[in-house]
């Protein structure tokens, strides 16, 4: 090592990363991590080193999502510890394998100013936390982090005392075994055949079935099996908003089921006497509660199926399998029924329905939001990675339908916005060839802005489309559904555009749609960063808003 006879622990730490396959590390130095992080990064560790802690772990949750593998991240001990707690708990509840470098307050100190009590903070979040005061078993404790988080598949924070780090090591030469040599490699679950004959039978009875197929069929690969079920049982397809694009390309698919689903979706959902839910948790933002089929039974395939999930009743029947080996022995179990709920009109009323049909009165200078979806769902390149955003615009973002799977990140599960620009980050990191668009709103926008720097340090080839209403607008939508003053809920339009020109990049204010090809083929020329800047009106609600929160002002459908 540089100017030094012997290593440090922080060196012999940073080493049994590396053994780990760590490739890319989000960072945010400080006391605590930043001896270790530089010889990570000496060692030949890619380090995205950004401007918020809560965006060096956002941004590895995308990266690790997108890779189907660990995320690393790192941060300092006390108030980088902290800043952590609203991305733990959409990590935890979205099954994400993560490793967080934390570092710990000095031991030999009686005081220490951002000295706290870690432990507590972390598991309160669901993750699980690892104090290494133990340097010569620190390798181990290492490995054992990276088998946790893959084998339970969440976050595993690991504290080690900056002072420890700094020893010299007298441990042993040699690294234990990593993670990935040690894992076991369990084959997918077949199904029992009675459970196939009950399944079956339950589905022969069924006359409007919809295969409503969650991430479970994504890492399965099980696309094909549920369009055949799908097909053999002469029903639909839907997904859940992560799954988005699974069945992009299907005449019969009706897009997102759940607080997503468009029009044409609801009116067929609605008429479904059996939902097979394949792969998905059943939460209620997905309708789990059988809110958008009360007509429906309900079939769940699953490693796990559950009869009851975030305090509802969900499902009555269950098939336990892997997704694909499930979904094919069914079909293969069913005979061939000679009728159908399909029909070239339900096909042609999928294509051509528009997602929400609601006229609203919009203001001159502003923009439908729903008028900026169609334009960049016709002038976007298909190849381009699509990350949607939380807030009241994901509504909007969402109704892309042509859009493939593996092209689209979305983490919401802790409903909390602000995500976007590091979701964006880490896909871009995780796909360096690629262009990525990032769907966002102003307010949550806002809360990361600083990021824009970290994009142009690090030349992350991201197009930032921002839905700008001015507002935050569920809040705003929802005080006016009750009467309630609009005060803290609207902001004003802050010109985006000049702000990333301040931090080096492109940047654009949108009014006419038909700029969007020509702008979208200068981009896809130049590359780069950019930031396009759509000023909506603020009159439109999401169907979403809408039904939960309906509106005193007059709507008509067009």
């Amino acid at each position: 090592m540089k100017n030094e006879a012997k290593p440090r622990v922080y060196d012999i730490l940073a080493k049994a990363f590396m053994q780990e396959d760590v490739r890319t590390c989000f960072a945010l130095l400080g006391d605590a991590n930043m001896n270790w992080a530089a010889r990570l990064s000496e060692q030949g560790c890619r380090m995205v080193y950004v401007r918020h802690e809560h965006c060096a772990l956002a941004a590895a949750m995308a990266y690790a999502r997108k890779n189907c593998d660990v995320g690393v991240a790192t941060v300092t001990c006390g108030p980088g510890v902290t800043q952590l707690i609203t991305a733990l708990p959409a990590a935890v509840r979205a099954h994400l394998p993560l490793v967080v470098f934390a570092g710990e307050a000095l031991l030999k100190s009686g005081w220490y100013n951002q000295g706290i009590d870690q432990a507590p903070l972390i598991t309160a979040t669901g993750a699980a936390y690892h104090s290494l005061h133990m340097p010569e078993r620190m390798p181990v404790a290492v490995r054992d982090a990276f088998l946790q988080a893959r084998r339970e598949r969440r976050p595993v924070v690991i504290g080690v005392p900056f002072d420890l780090q700094t020893r010299p090591w007298d441990g042993p030469a040699d690294l234990p075994r990593p993670s990935h040599k040690l894992l076991p490699r369990p084959s997918p679950i077949p199904p029992h055949p009675d459970d196939v004959a009950n399944a079956a039978q339950l589905v022969a009875g069924a006359e409007r079935v919809v295969v409503f197929a969650g991430l479970g069929p994504v890492e399965a690969k099980a696309g094909a099996a549920c369009r055949a079920l799908a097909a053999k049982t002469g029903g639909l397809l839907s997904t859940t908003l992560p799954a988005r694009g699974l069945f992009h390309d299907d005449p019969f698919c009706i897009g997102i089921s759940g607080s997503f689903t468009p029009e044409v979706g609801l009116d067929y959902l609605a008429q479904a006497d059996l939902v097979i839910a394949v792969g998905c948790s059943l939460a209620y933002h997905a309708g789990g509660g059988g809110q958008l089929w009360p007509k429906a039974k309900m079939l769940q395939i699953d490693i796990d199926p559950v009869a009851v999930s975030q305090g509802q009743e969900v499902a009555r029947h269950h098939l336990r399998a892997d997704a694909r080996l499930g979904v094919e022995a069914l079909t293969a179990a069913l005979p061939t029924r000679n009728r159908s709920w399909r029909s070239d009109a339900m096909a042609a009323r999928i294509r051509d329905a528009k997602p929400d049909s609601h006229v609203f009165e919009i203001e001159s200078g502003l923009l439908d939001p729903r008028h900026v979806v169609e334009a960049l769902e016709e002038a976007l390149p298909h190849d381009w990675e699509m990350v949607n955003s939380g807030g009241h615009c994901s509504w909007f973002f969402a109704q892309m339908p042509s859009r493939p799977q593996e092209k689209f990140l979305t983490i919401r599960e802790f409903g909390a916005i602000g995500n976007g620009i590091s979701f964006a980050m880490g896909v871009a990191a995780a796909r360096p060839d690629r262009t990525v668009v990032l769907f966002d709103g102003d307010g949550s926008l806002m809360m990361h802005v600083q990021e824009l720097e970290t994009i142009k340090r690090h030349r992350l080839n991201i197009l930032i489309v921002v839905m700008n209403d001015g507002a935050y607008g569920s809040e705003l939508h929802k005080l006016r559904s009750e009467g309630m003053p609009e005060d803290g809920s609207v902001f004003g339009y802050c010109d985006f555009a000049g702000i990333a020109r301040g931090f080096g990049l492109a940047g654009k204010t949108i009014k006419n749609l038909d700029d969007v090809p020509k702008l979208v083929a200068e981009f896809a020329a130049s590359g780069g960063a950019a930031v396009w800047d759509f000023h909506v009106s603020n009159k439109v609600v999401s169907p979403t808003i809408r039904r939960a929160h309906p509106h005193p002002a007059k709507e008509t459908r067009g």
